[in-house]
């Protein structure tokens, strides 16, 4: 299949899951404090104010949240009743941030013993505009106009588990949706603390019926899958109060020099740009780093991508190769490989360095290429070194010759058992880690 055919049969793949619906391009901006990304006018909602409160987890702001695929039901809206939030974080330098996200109170009832429980549900790749927010992706399940296309994949997994009567917590994480920054995108503790804290967000929200005593869960698939894993790692220290029944790691980018050479040339190249973006806004001791090894086209990508969702980045740096946009034709793997600076910073981001904790199921698709199983594979082993208690899960797929294909794939095949797994957890089930099998397992 030609190379555009196979990104427009991606789209339409995960489109088709959803039954979404399509929102028309936004008006031009009204006032002169909006928000505008790629002709869609951002909520002021999602404008952090000036002074942040001291606590983390603490509910700042919060308003009810239409959920575009909704039906009346009985006992209330079906598959629930959904609230917007903003909360505050702690990034990655120590200082204090605003997030958005969105909890919803299904309607179904919960089955299993004790109190409703809570999943943190962290979503994969979205983009780095702030109109790719998950939260917004609940609003809008498919957001099309003349400049931006996005799809809120994520309301498939979100909806299952209020099927199964879990309250459901979406982070946007920093700086995605919330204008005051740009997205640190792949950023470990950005993300880790941000679904931490998306946890204390939900139980102060009003009407929730989840409380302190109800089991927490964490669910995420690549992005969301490295950023529940990081959560897992960095609970102990930042977050003794959220106490881990389960979590699900699906394909997790755990070491991104690997991650970065692999999505260089793919058909979600784009996201090579986003990791760029997110490392300069995390450290920007790198920028002239970048500054010296960008060339001109290179810095118009970064600068492009910058306000792009999935779709536009798919459709607009599909197959870009890094070659193209380095002052002297070297790909951005081989400057970080020989520029220690960049390699401590990737260094620092390698999750599987600390024991997670609770109970862990790790899935990896075998023929993922573009975040690579091998990687995935690794954090298994070391989290097993360590100690942790992983349920490693290879999802064996065949290799279809599309890289996007092959990571997107385990996604929707491996997705119901790992819910399942995930409530059993959640329901007080013990598990038993199989990191006895490693030396067997693909």
């Amino acid at each position: 299949m030609p190379a555009r055919r196979r990104l427009l049969a991606a789209a339409v793949t995960a489109a088709a899951c959803l039954g979404a619906q399509a929102l028309a391009s936004t008006a031009a901006a009204t006032a002169a404090d909006e928000v505008v990304s790629r002709g869609v006018t951002i909520p002021a909602f999602y404008d952090p104010p000036a002074d942040l409160p001291a606590a983390n987890g603490t509910l700042i702001r919060s308003e009810p949240l239409p959920l575009a695929l909704s039906l009346p039901g009985l006992d209330g809206p079906l598959p629930g009743s959904a609230t917007r939030l903003m909360y505050r974080s702690t990034d990655s330098n120590g200082r204090p941030v605003a997030v958005t996200g969105a909890y919803i109170e299904p309607s179904a009832r919960w089955q299993g013993d004790g109190p409703r429980p809570l999943v943190a549900l962290a979503p994969g790749t979205m983009g780095q505009g702030d109109q790719c927010a998950a939260s917004l992706g609940l609003e809008h399940p498919l957001t099309v106009n003349s400049q931006t296309v996005s799809i809120g994949y994520e309301d498939l997994a979100i909806f299952r588990l209020l099927a199964k009567g879990v309250a459901v917590v979406v982070t946007d994480y920093v700086g995605l949706g919330a204008t005051d920054r740009l997205h640190t995108y792949v950023n470990r503790v950005d993300e880790g603390h941000a679904v931490l804290d998306a946890v204390r967000a939900a139980r102060a929200v009003a009407g929730a019926s989840v409380t302190d005593a109800s089991p927490v869960g964490l669910f995420g698939y690549s992005q969301g899958g490295g950023a529940t894993a990081a959560a897992a790692e960095l609970q102990a220290s930042y977050a003794p109060d959220v106490t881990l029944a389960g979590t699900y790691a699906g394909a997790p980018p755990a070491n991104l020099t690997s991650v970065t050479k692999a999505i260089d040339g793919s058909e979600l190249a784009g996201a090579l740009g986003w990791s760029l973006n997110g490392f300069l806004q995390s450290d920007p001791s790198l920028k002239p780093i970048a500054e010296a090894h960008l060339n001109a086209a290179g810095k118009a990508a970064l600068a492009d991508l910058s306000t792009m969702c999935v779709g536009d980045a798919l459709f607009g740096y599909g197959y870009a190769k890094s070659t193209k946009w380095t002052t002297d034709g070297q790909s951005i793997s081989d400057i970080i490989a020989e520029t220690p600076a960049l390699q401590s910073f990737l260094d620092s981001q390698r999750i599987g360095t600390l024991k997670p904790s609770g109970p862990v199921r790790l899935a990896t698709g075998v023929s993922d290429n573009l975040v690579p199983h091998a990687q995935a594979r690794q954090l298994a082993v070391d989290w097993c070194r360590k100690g942790g208690d992983v349920t490693y899960k290879p999802v064996v797929l065949p290799n279809v010759g599309s890289a996007l294909l092959n990571h997107f794939a385990p996604l929707l095949t491996d997705q119901g058992d790992a819910i399942g797994w995930l409530t059993d957890r959640l329901a007080g089930r013990a598990t038993t880690s199989n990191c006895w099998s490693m030396p067997v397992q693909p």
